[in-house]
């Protein structure tokens, strides 16, 4: 629980202060006046004012936080300070002000994306399993082993990539264009990806039949004085080879050791490096339900196929803003399913369900982590540009109604906005929390 706080408040840290440095550093770009930059709400638990004259401050309550700037109707401003104030802006630089705030969310993440790529992450290879029958994957002809090195010419090397760039497309019924190595041959499959009413509802690839092939069977112990042992199996051992199939599955390995009771059976295991040959002979087993099969009294474990996905710099920069924009786009087409009833309103998450996400992305290691900030950075970031008042991309609505109209918005219906603001973000936070509570409870 303290592991989970800890992440949770860390990564609200490092996002609501990037957030307001964007608005904190353009508004001290046009001489505005900052007044206070808070992390955080109500009582002032430490501070320190600058040579600014800005007040730095950490507040009781840490999940937001605001840059207070000069009011032009404050009484004892003099009129050359009243300049300074941020009403006293043209509306161009209004407009820059209070956009910075999630441009600068959204740049974090193209930040945080372009780090994991240049760093270099180990990844699941895009390595299929059995596709289930009469699936789309079955009828396209791709088989368990194939592996996937492109989606529609775009070339990719984990499953990761691949389920991001499927996932990418309308979920529509829609054709794409696999690019795959089956036993050292380049092929092309085409694949009719089906339609998914709500894609929250169900994984959309294991519904095509796609799935992460199984791991690389290796030997974790070995039976005293069994067939394993006396074949000369070994703690440590990874199975190349059995019978004539290369490079088995777990699952395959079982299965076949399991069909060869009192058979030869000959494997290639690598060890320290080295690929050593054995032949085992599994012994009969009857099972409860009468059928015999072979064991050889091994412990088996397995890992998965990894890949380290590395890019360089000026590529990792690229695919940052890449991936950040067919994230908020992708954000934004769920926001639209939502309204119109395509996606479940349960899809809304609260701080409980971040909190709960960010300590177990710390726990899995670093880059899960920062790939987690930088999603939901970029929710941050799309979230406060939407045209709803309270939030940024309110304000910024009006800013673009004074553009147009020539004047801004008659504070009758400035306040209407508010009221209107206030209850709709009212209504997302208690729908969220609802969320939550029903995830802890069920």
């Amino acid at each position: 629980m303290i592991f989970t706080l800890i992440s949770f408040f860390l990564a609200l840290g490092i996002l609501i202060t990037f957030h307001e440095l964007g608005h904190y550093w353009v508004a001290r770009y046009f001489g505005v006046k900052i007044l206070r930059f808070s992390l955080g709400f109500g009582r002032v638990l430490i501070k320190r004012v600058d040579r600014h004259g800005t007040e730095w401050a950490l507040s009781a309550i840490p999940l937001g936080g605001y840059v207070k700037m000069l009011d032009e109707n404050v009484v004892d401003a003099t009129t050359s300070l009243r300049k300074d104030s941020f009403q006293a802006q043209s509306v161009g630089r209004r407009f820059a002000i209070v956009a910075a705030g999630p441009v600068f969310n959204l740049l974090l993440a193209v930040l945080f994306y372009a780090f994991l790529n240049f760093a270099g992450t180990q990844e699941p290879a895009a390595i299929l399993g059995t596709p289930t029958p009469q699936s789309a994957a079955a009828k396209a002809g791709l088989v368990a082993g194939d592996r996937i090195t492109a989606v529609n010419d775009q070339a990719i090397q984990s499953w990761s990539q691949l389920r991001w760039e499927l996932l990418q497309s309308d979920t529509e019924m829609r054709t794409v264009d696999l690019t795959i190595d089956h036993l050292g041959s380049t092929l092309t499959r085409q694949i009719e990806l089906p339609r998914i009413q709500d894609p929250s509802k169900e994984d959309p690839l294991r519904f095509a039949g796609l799935t992460l092939g199984a791991s690389t069977p290796k030997i974790r112990s070995v039976v005293a004085d069994s067939v394993g042992a006396k074949a000369g199996l070994l703690t440590g051992d990874t199975i190349i080879r059995v019978a004539n199939i290369n490079h088995p599955d777990i699952n395959i390995f079982i299965s076949t050791i399991q069909q060869h009771p009192d058979q030869d059976l000959s494997l290639q295991v690598e060890r320290a490096g080295s690929l050593i040959s054995l032949t085992v002979v599994p012994v009969p087993f009857k099972l409860e339900s009468g059928q015999v099969v072979g064991r050889i009294g091994v412990q088996l474990g397995g890992d998965i196929p990894m890949v380290n996905v590395r890019y360089g710099p000026v590529d990792s920069i690229l695919r940052g803003v890449t991936r950040t924009t067919e994230t908020a786009w992708f954000s934004l087409k769920m926001m639209g399913k939502m309204v119109v009833g395509e996606v479940s309103w349960k899809n809304i998450s609260g701080p409980v369900t971040i909190a709960d996400y960010a300590g177990q992305t710390a726990r899995i290691g670093w880059a899960a982590y920062v790939s987690f900030l930088a999603l939901v950075s970029v929710s941050l970031g799309v979230l406060n540009l939407l045209p709803i008042p309270m939030l940024d991309g309110g304000h910024l609505l009006y800013y673009l109604i004074e553009i147009v109209r020539g004047s801004p918005p008659s504070p009758r219906w400035a306040e209407i906005g508010q009221r209107v603001g206030i209850s709709l973000l009212g209504g997302l936070m208690a729908l969220a929390l609802f969320n939550d509570l029903m995830r802890i409870f069920t």
